[in-house]
């Protein structure tokens, strides 16, 4: 086949994402990996896009019954009405009596007479696509390593000859779950698919292209999810893939003080790090930029992965903002994360479609302590944070990123997780002590993209909304995560009518 030739899809939208389309026709490929991994379901979707194309598909199944395929088509609400099902039980009844003498009664069956029949099947039924599940009943049958592979062999040289896209399931079984490289070579492409278990949490899956041959693919691990209907691919992000063009003007937050801070507030396409302990601040001025990018007629998406969505609510409607209005317009989103369900390329393929499919031009993440926590044995997670980063900056989004400082006075840090050299803003809160009162201060301490303020004002939080005051100028000890402010009481705030929160 020359590289004009048509791809046909595989039945799985992510995975023909990978593969540029899907693959080529009439080639022999290879579908690999631990069992619970997802071979038989990607198997079934590939057959099943077939016969919504009207084309003739054979699933060859030397361990399952029909009736265990059945349950697990039922599962996802699939049917098996158009598929050809040859099964290694009717092989049994046309070789003999010697059926049921023996549990291990797949030894007994003769290898050539089984692989004739086999034949005799794809002969009568003539399919387009087939799925051969799997090669680990043919490498028992064959009870030789050399005579396994020399039938294999002339298993592909048959399909050559034929106008049949086939799909070869082999299990990575063993301690090792190694893999078979003479399989790799007479294979046009191979795909594996991985299962890890965690301490803690949902199994985590992931599928890799080994190769594939004449087409250009995005290698690398792509995160997986089993779940009703089908197996869900999601490709790895590469943000150099991706780029719209977008005027980077500043982005308010309605809070005129905190704007001039940054000379109008940060630029659309960079991040911003809000950072300080627990209970400065941070997730109420994040999402105050969210609520007035949706009264400036935006899309804002907030992601919740510490705090209830009930409580972030609550909280901005004694500030005096207005969540509801938002919401009902369908202007915000607001998404709770089940920490120990999300992978990274999972949450990576959610933002795409908050971005791609409701134009977001406002994201906040709540936190990144809470997006580590619910990774914490998935690799270069901040690498990949990085590289969904970079995604956002080149679609134009300003990314609100709130980062929990360990400790709530003295000493503090970032803890394992600092991602504070990739933000383009970085904004700093902390409480400080004065005339035997816990207040609250924020300063800018970085600003990338254009001049900012190097003051630290007092911040205050009440019903009638979020104030800044005057610089505060006399303070000690700001460094040490302890300030102290021993100037006079002018530049302080006091609270307003209605009370301070």
């Amino acid at each position: 086949m020359t590289t004009s030739d048509p791809r046909i899809s595989t039945g799985n939208s992510g995975l023909d994402a990978i593969l540029g389309g899907g693959l080529t026709p009439s080639r022999l490929y290879l579908l690999e990996g631990a069992p619970g991994s997802g071979k038989t379901t990607l198997g079934l979707q590939f057959l099943m896009e077939g016969v919504a194309r009207g084309e003739r598909c054979l699933y060859i199944t030397l361990s399952e019954t029909q009736e265990e395929l059945s349950a697990v088509v039922a599962s996802h609400d699939w049917t098996l009405d158009g598929i050809d099902i040859f099964e290694l039980s009717a092989a049994e009844e046309v070789l003999g009596d010697g059926r049921g003498q023996t549990i291990i009664h797949p030894w007994e069956i003769e290898l050539s007479a089984t692989v004739d029949l086999i034949i005799k099947f794809v002969d009568q039924t003539q399919p387009s696509r087939l799925v051969f599940d799997s090669l680990s009943e043919l490498r028992l049958l064959s009870q030789d390593p050399l005579r396994y592979r020399r039938q294999v062999l002339a298993l592909k040289q048959y399909f050559a000859g034929k106008n049949i896209t086939v799909i070869l399931v082999d299990d990575l079984t063993g301690e090792h779950g190694e893999r078979d490289a003479h399989l790799h070579s007479i294979s046009h492409g191979v795909i594996t698919l991985s299962r890890t278990t965690l301490d803690f949490g949902a199994a985590r899956r992931s599928l890799e292209v080994q190769k594939m041959r004449g087409v250009q693919f995005a290698a690398g691990f792509h995160d997986v999810v089993i779940e009703k209907g089908g197996l869900q691919v999601y490709p790895r992000l590469i943000a150099a893939d991706f780029h719209t063009p977008f005027v980077g003007e500043p982005v308010s937050s309605g809070i005129v003080e905190l704007d001039a801070l940054l000379g109008g507030g940060p630029l659309r396409g960079t991040s911003a790090v809000l950072t300080g302990p627990a209970g400065s601040g941070k997730s109420s001025i994040a999402f105050a930029y969210a609520l007035e990018a949706c009264r400036r007629g935006e899309n804002a998406t907030v992601y919740e992965f510490d705090e209830r969505i009930g409580t972030l609510l609550a909280r901005s409607r004694t500030l005096g903002l207005d969540p509801d209005s938002a919401i009902n317009s369908g202007r915000l989103r607001v998404v709770q994360i089940n920490p120990a369900e999300v992978s990274p390329g999972q949450f990576a393929w959610m933002v795409r479609k908050e971005v791609e499919k409701r134009g977001v031009k406002v994201l906040m993440l709540d936190s990144l302590n809470g997006y580590l926590a619910s990774m914490p044995q998935e690799k270069q997670l901040v690498l990949q944070l990085h590289e969904l980063l970079a995604y956002l900056n080149q679609q134009g989004v300003l990314t609100l990123l709130v980062n929990n400082q360990h400790g709530l006075v003295g000493t503090m840090n970032t803890g394992t997780l600092n991602i504070s050299y990739v933000a383009d803003v970085l904004f700093l809160f902390r409480f400080f002590e004065a005339d035997g009162r816990l207040r609250k201060a924020l300063s800018v301490l970085k600003n990338r993209s254009g001049a900012h303020e190097d003051t630290i004002r007092e911040l205050k939080f009440d019903t009638q909304g979020i104030r800044l005051g005057e610089p505060l100028v006399e303070f000690s000890g700001v460094l040490t995560g302890t300030p102290k402010y021993v100037g006079s009481r002018g530049p302080l705030m006091e609270s307003r009518e209605n009370g301070q929160l």
